[in-house]
């Protein structure tokens, strides 16, 4: 089986018990080869409240932007930013099967130093 078929059965594991509501929103990471995104969604209502991606043009610019550590931790506190602005500071953490560990962690202490609750 490969390695991420692994980590999407991981994910599915994950989101039978994590759910995002109005009140406590779902803050979902993907990190593919090159780029990072992360998402605070409300399922209750299918809808993203507020996005990060590392193609939009406030973190494209600069060249040092890949997927490590660094730039999950820019990610994060930028979407505790957006988030703090539609009143967002208590979400639910979906790592999205990864481990929790290297960029996963910088993202999510980043986020929670920008004033994210989780």
């Amino acid at each position: 089986m490969a390695t991420t078929n692994k980590r999407q059965l991981r994910h599915q594991r994950i989101r039978k018990k994590v759910t995002g509501t109005a009140g406590r929103p779902r803050l979902a990471v993907y990190f593919s080869g090159q780029h990072i995104q992360a998402q605070i969604i409300n399922d209750e209502e299918s809808r993203t409240v507020a996005s990060v991606h590392t193609t939009e043009e406030a973190l494209r610019g600069d060249k040092s932007t890949r997927a490590n550590a660094v730039t999950a931790a820019r990610v994060g506190k930028l979407l505790a930013e957006r988030g703090g602005e539609k009143n967002i500071r208590k979400v639910v953490f979906d790592r999205g099967g990864y481990q929790y560990h290297g960029k996963v962690k910088a993202l999510a202490d980043a986020a929670r130093e920008a004033g994210l609750d989780f």
